[in-house]
């Protein structure tokens, strides 16, 4: 039987992924890559420092989620096979064509390129285009190490442990994730923490694709929405106006549980309120999530670019109010992604090395 909710929730994460970036990009807190803040202190930055710590760790958890499904279904043989056609060609061959653009304007707005030969700008602004695409290259390896890990003696054993988890096993699980928070973290590019993903995607795999759990996180969603609300007000009083993305921050213990409440809250109230086919919902809503379904892969890949440059020419060249900056760079980063993917996904070759899309019919890696 299809979990709705896990697209359900995917889906959301997406759309919320493409606000933060908007937000992001103009933050005061000091947070490399973006064009920088309007002003010396911006309260809205909060919303960045609110839900970073978990919304990409939530990905990873659906994504070991689905894994394990996939493979059941699948087998090992066709499960790889399919992440390279929809994670590794995406992320890497990529580059070549979409993903370039976002390193050439990185390039523009550190003021690099003044000090670069002409004959490497294209390369290194190739290899600076990575940007957004590291969430899918840690997927692919992920899922390789997945498949060496099923092979070990214990480890299916393992996972029927996990059927057994009740509440407080699930909450203590924050321990380990904590643990995995200070391992294998690259110190320039922030985004690979590979410990502290790699543990939320096997967490996933692991403990909450099995049915007996995720009845237990909705039997117990309102607490843990409440538990979760509470210790997020705390997790923001003590990093209000700090650099989120600091090993202060992310390593701290009251980061850990209070992403992980969230995550275990998401997945609880997601199973509660939001188990239902996208055609069960009325009108443009039903329409809206069957869209997402298809397209939020394509979504999530080319929406950086466009508010990036969107951003950097309204900031650089213009001097608009910085509220109807946020606006117009909202609106295109939300309004124009559609128009993009929709755009690129007709187009043979383009469509399979930028998408993972194999066919005429739309095949796509929509569910990574």
């Amino acid at each position: 039987m299809r979990k709705y909710y896990l697209d359900n929730i995917r889906q959301a994460t997406v759309v919320l992924v493409m606000i933060y970036h908007v937000f992001w990009f103009f933050n005061a807190l000091g947070i490399l890559g973006g064009a920088g803040g309007f002003y010396e202190e911006q309260p809205w930055d909060v919303f960045c420092t609110i839900v970073y710590p978990w919304f990409m760790a939530l990905l990873f958890v659906i994504a070991g989620i689905s894994a394990r499904y996939a493979l059941e279904r699948q087998g090992d043989r066709a499960f790889l096979c399919g992440k390279v056609h929809k994670l590794l060609v995406p992320s890497t061959l990529g580059l070549f064509f979409y993903h370039w653009f976002t390193g050439f304007l990185s390039l523009e707005m550190g003021g690099a390129r003044d000090y670069l030969p002409s004959s490497i700008v294209w390369l290194v602004a190739l290899l600076s285009g990575t940007g957004i695409l590291w969430f899918i290259q840690m997927l692919f390896v992920f899922s390789l190490l997945l498949i060496l890990l099923r092979k070990l003696p214990g480890f299916e054993a393992v996972y029927r442990a996990g059927e057994k988890a009740n509440l407080p096993v699930l909450l203590l699980l924050a321990l380990p994730l904590w643990g995995a928070s200070m391992l294998l973290n690259t110190p320039v590019i922030i985004v690979y923490r590979w410990g502290f993903y790699g543990a939320a995607y096997l967490l996933g795999y692991l403990v909450f694709s099995h049915d007996a759990v995720q009845d237990l996180t909705r039997r117990y969603h309102l607490p843990l929405a409440v538990l979760a609300v509470l210790s997020g007000a705390a997790y923001t009083v003590l990093f209000y106006g700090e650099d989120y993305t600091a090993d202060r921050c992310l390593t701290h213990p009251l980061t850990c549980l209070y992403l992980w409440l969230m995550i275990l809250a998401i997945l609880g109230c997601g199973k509660a309120w939001w188990d239902k086919a996208p055609e069960e919902y009325p009108g443009i809503a039903g329409k809206f999530l069957s869209y997402m379904v298809r397209s939020s892969f394509g979504l999530y890949v080319v929406h950086y670019l466009i508010c990036q440059a969107t951003g950097y020419l309204l900031k650089t060249y213009t001097a608009l109010p910085p509220a109807l900056i946020y606006a117009i760079v909202l609106t295109a980063t939300l309004g124009l992604s559609p128009v993009m993917y929709g755009i690129l996904r007709r187009v043979p070759v383009i469509r399979y090395i930028t998408f993972g899309i194999r066919a005429r019919d739309g095949r796509s890696a929509g569910r990574a």
